[in-house]
C-alpha cells in the first residue's frame, strides 16, 4: 500500500540514497543540504510496504509580482524515484501530494520547479505545471585577453546577497529566496570553488553567483545589475574568476527554465501566462 507523508529523521539515509541514484551528487553536496537547509517537513516521501520509493524536497520561497502581490510558493527540488520503481506513476502521485501539503499545511499559493533536463518539462506539464520562468544565457565572444577590472569581487554572506538581490530585482516578476536557502546555495558554491559576490562598478552594483559544473569550470548562475554594470563586469570575468566557463545567466528571454503551478483555481484563472518571470538560482 502506498503512503505519502512528510519525512522523519530516520528517512535521511534512504533520501540520500535516492538523491545520489537520481542525480549522481556526492556526499559533500548532500551534507551541505542536510546541514544548511534540511528539516524533516521540508522533504516529502512516498513509501510502499514501509520502503521509501520517491521523494521531493521543497524550498520555502515567494513569487514577487511588482507593484501587486507576493505569493508564498514552494519550490520543488530533488524530485527522485528509485530506478527499480520508475514507470509506475509514483512521481506524479507525489507531486499531487506535494500540491495538497503545500497548500493545506504550509499555506502556499503556488509551486515552482526547475526540470533537471529538457524532456522533464513535458513530464511536469502533464502534472499541472506551465512554463513561466526564463533567463538569457550570455556567452561573450572570445577576446585576446580579459579586461583588467577596476573593482574587486567582494564575498557576501547569504543574508547580504539576498538583500541586494531584492533591490536589483525589485521591478521584475521573480522568485524570492530566504536566507537559509541562500545559505545552501553558498555551500554549493564553496564546494566547487565559487561564491556569492558583489562588484561595485562605476555603473552600479552587480551580483554574481558562481558555481562549478561538469569539469570544474565556473558557471555564473546569476549576474544581476543594470545593463551598464553587467557590461562592465562581463569582460573582466576571466580575471575576476580564473575558472570561469565563459557563460553567465541574466534575467531575460531566451531559455525556458522554470515552471509554475497555481494551487488555487482562482489564482490560475487570473494569471497572465504570457508574463515571463525570473527564477534565477534554482540550485541546479
Amino acid at each position: 500500500m502506498i503512503h505519502m507523508r512528510p519525512s522523519v529523521p530516520e528517512d535521511v539515509p534512504r533520501q540520500r540514497e535516492l538523491w545520489a541514484l537520481a542525480f549522481g551528487d556526492g556526499g559533500d553536496y548532500l551534507d551541505n543540504f542536510y546541514q544548511t537547509y534540511y528539516r524533516p517537513e521540508r522533504v516529502l516521501v512516498l513509501e510502499e510496504a514501509g520502503t521509501v520509493l520517491a521523494m521531493t524536497a521543497w524550498f520555502d520561497s515567494a513569487l514577487a509580482e511588482p507593484g501587486r502581490e507576493r505569493w508564498k510558493a514552494g519550490y520543488l527540488y530533488a524530485v527522485a524515484t528509485h530506478p527499480d520503481a520508475r514507470g509506475r506513476g509514483l512521481a506524479g502521485a507525489l507531486l499531487k501530494y506535494a500540491a495538497f501539503y503545500l497548500r493545506e499545511e504550509q499555506g502556499c499559493q503556488a509551486m515552482t520547479t526547475v526540470p533537471a533536463e529538457p524532456s522533464l518539462h513535458r513530464f511536469f506539464a502533464r502534472n499541472g505545471f506551465r512554463e513561466c520562468f526564463t533567463h538569457t544565457r550570455l556567452t561573450p565572444a572570445p577576446a585576446p585577453a580579459a579586461a583588467e577590472p577596476s573593482f574587486p569581487l567582494e564575498p557576501l554572506s547569504p543574508e547580504e546577497y539576498g538583500r541586494v538581490r531584492e533591490e536589483l530585482l525589485a521591478g521584475l516578476l521573480h522568485i524570492v529566496y530566504p536566507a537559509d536557502a541562500l545559505a545552501y546555495q553558498a555551500g554549493c558554491c564553496r564546494l566547487s570553488g565559487g561564491g556569492l559576490y558583489l562588484a561595485r562598478t562605476a555603473a552600479g552594483p552587480a551580483l554574481l553567483c558562481a558555481e562549478g559544473g561538469e569539469g570544474g569550470a565556473l558557471l555564473v548562475k546569476e549576474l544581476l545589475g543594470c545593463p551598464g554594470a553587467r557590461a562592465l563586469v562581463l569582460p573582466c570575468l576571466k580575471n575576476l574568476l580564473p575558472g570561469w566557463s565563459g557563460a553567465a545567466r541574466v534575467p531575460g528571454p531566451g531559455t525556458e527554465f522554470g515552471m509554475l503551478q497555481w494551487l488555487y483555481p482562482g489564482l490560475e484563472a487570473r494569471w497572465d501566462w504570457s508574463a515571463e518571470g525570473y527564477l534565477g538560482l534554482a540550485f541546479d
